[in-house]
Parts: structure tokens; sequence; C-alpha cells
């Protein structure tokens, strides 16, 4: 699947983009110069720790960054326009309208005083600019179509009168009631638990495949985007270290961090303590010369701390910024840990990411 998106429509392109915050302390360097395309159709995940400086993209392509934040460098190009130009006025006419955004708390998402039907008409007059009647008609079929059982009789409810996965459904509504043929998630499960979480995963999927949505799903944890992936994006401190097919991501992957980050994954064979990443992330004032995540690395080389990597190619779709990866390292053998080795067999063994 991954290999037949490349070959799609690119509907949205990120380049080198650099994202600074104002702050007490100087510049925090939040967003260094990463690049991405998104394909029509597929779904891309945006992976790696908070902080790692993934939320701060899509809010860039949302045009809802701080008051603080400076755009330093690079472009978002969507539909011929690149959104980092855009006036506030010039996005009403994207978001919500052509791209949607899910939000990581439902609860803090949706207004806790105006009934559920209001909150989707809203949406639904305001970026589609129907009439009171048409819009009640369209938020119920809406509503349906996200799994509000029913719709007539909660359509007049309150928020607090929903549960969270039901809370989260109806932002979904809300996220597609402009009709957007981009769909961003930004953590939608973080807030729910493991069987809402995989309800509310599924449905996206469905969404997508019904609609030819192209989504751009954000999160902290590779386990979630195992069966909704097409291709991943692996960040830390601010760049895309490793990025691949989901299939490579999971079943090959190249640098340490997403090494750690498989690692600290449960599965159902887990039995001892899951390894947590040593260290913290870097202070992104003052980035670290070299490669950031040498600190935490327990195969870094005296080279990570003096020079950064550059992105290795190793197929056409995966490529990863490790020195590892360079020949002369490739000849002292350093190899993933052999627990992770066994748990990507397992993994293949399963049929993990087949849907």
């Amino acid at each position: 699947m991954a290999a037949e998106n490349m070959n799609k429509e690119v509907v949205l392109s990120v380049k080198d983009l650099r994202i600074n915050f104002r702050a007490y302390g100087g510049l925090v360097q939040a967003v260094r110069g990463i690049s991405f395309d998104l394909h029509r159709g597929e779904t891309l995940a945006i992976v790696g720790e908070s902080g790692s400086g993934k939320s701060v993209s899509i809010r860039a392509i949302m045009g809802i960054l701080a008051n603080n934040a400076i755009i330093a460098e690079g472009s978002i190009m969507y539909d011929g326009m690149d959104l980092t130009k855009l006036t506030e006025d010039q996005f009403h006419e994207i978001r919500g309208n052509r791209i949607g955004l899910i939000f990581q708390d439902p609860l803090s998402a949706l207004n806790p005083i105006m009934k559920i039907g209001n909150q989707i008409t809203e949406s639904l007059r305001l970026n589609r600019h129907m009439k009171k009647d048409e819009a009640k008609k369209v938020a119920l079929e809406l509503m349906k179509s996200v799994g509000i059982p029913h719709a007539e009789k909660r359509f007049d409810q309150y928020p607090f009168q929903f549960s969270g996965g039901m809370r989260q459904r109806i932002v979904i509504a809300i996220a597609l009631a402009g009709d957007p043929e981009i769909l961003i998630c930004d953590e939608p499960t973080t807030a729910l638990d493991v069987t809402v979480q995989a309800k509310i995963l599924e449905l996206i999927n469905q969404i997508k495949k019904e609609r030819n949505l192209s989504v751009i799903f954000i999160t902290h944890d590779l386990g979630v985007v195992a069966n909704m992936a097409d291709r991943v994006n692996v960040m830390y401190a601010g760049k895309v270290v490793e990025t691949g097919t989901a299939e490579e991501i999971f079943f090959e992957p190249a640098h340490p961090y997403t090494w750690a980050l498989l690692n600290s994954m449960p599965d159902l064979h887990t039995k001892d303590r899951l390894e947590a990443i040593p260290g913290t992330p870097p202070n992104m004032i003052y980035p670290p010369k070299g490669d950031a995540f040498a600190a935490r690395n327990a195969y870094a080389m005296k080279i990570d701390y003096e020079m950064e990597p550059p992105m290795f190619k190793i197929t056409d779709t995966h490529a990863a910024a490790t020195w590892l990866l360079h020949p002369k390292a490739a000849k002292n053998g350093i190899e993933m840990p052999a627990g992770l080795k066994a748990r990507i067999e397992r993994m293949k063994r399963s049929g993990a990411l087949n849907g």
C-alpha cells in the first residue's frame, strides 16, 4: 500500500521548515529543518516523544502557532499556496474547511455550555455556508456516520453527558463538517482507554477510506499507528531522524532512537519491565553539537558528539540520520538489540501491520 501511495499526487509538501519560539532563556529551536510530502489517500504518522517538534509542525500547517513562534525558514505548500505566508483571514478558508484537525483532548476541544448539535452546525454554517435546517440535517448524518447512536436525541445534549470515546467522535464529526481533504489527528486517543482507543482508530481508518482523505497522525506511541500508517516519520529534537514505510520502520528500523521507541512498546509477550529511554531530551535553546540523541544512545560513537549525521538512504522509501549507517561504522557490526530482534520476529509471525 505504501509503495502505491508514493506514486500518488502530493497534496501537502513541507520543505526545510524551521520554527523557533521566543522564551525568557533565549530562542527555543523547536523544529529544525524538517521536510516531508503527504500523498493523496495515505496516512503519514509522525512519531516522537513530547518536545520532539511533531505537534508544533502540524500547528504551523493549521496556522495556529503561539504568538511567540517564529517561522524562521521553509515552506508548507498546499494547493499552490505557501501556508507560511498566509494571513489569518486567508487561513479561515483553509482551516476546518479544507484541512481538518482532531484535537488530543475532546473535553477541552468542546464548549462545555453549548449543545453538541449546535457545535457541529456552527462549523457547517461557518465553513459550508449552510442554512440552519440544512445544517441540522447534515449534522445528524455526521453524528450517525461517526457512530453516535440515537443522534436525534443526543443532538440537544451537552458534552458532559457523553463518555470520553463519544466526545472524541463528536470532535471527529466537527473536523469532518468542512468536508476536508486533509485530516490531522493530534494524539486523538491519548486520553482514552485501550478498548475505546481501538474503536476510534478503526473509525478514523474507515472515514479515511470512505472519503479518500490524506491523514497526518501525530503520536508518541508507535504501537498506536501499527495498523494505520502507510509511512512513518520518526522525530527527535526538532528533526526527522528516520523515515520509511510502516513495514520498514517496524520490521527494519535503523536509528537507535527508533529501536528505543519500539523497545518501550508493550506487546502480548511482555513479561519483564519495559525498557525506558535513558536520560531526557536536550535543551533546545542550546541544541547539542553532533547527533542530538548521542547522550541517550548506548551505541553512540565519538563522531556522534562532534558532527551531525546526514540522512543515509537505505531504500527508495527508507532513510535514517545515524552514523551507524556509514560504511566505516558498518564494519564494527553494531546491530539492534537482541530483544528487539526477537520482538520484530514475533510481530512478523503474528501478521502485524496486515490491518
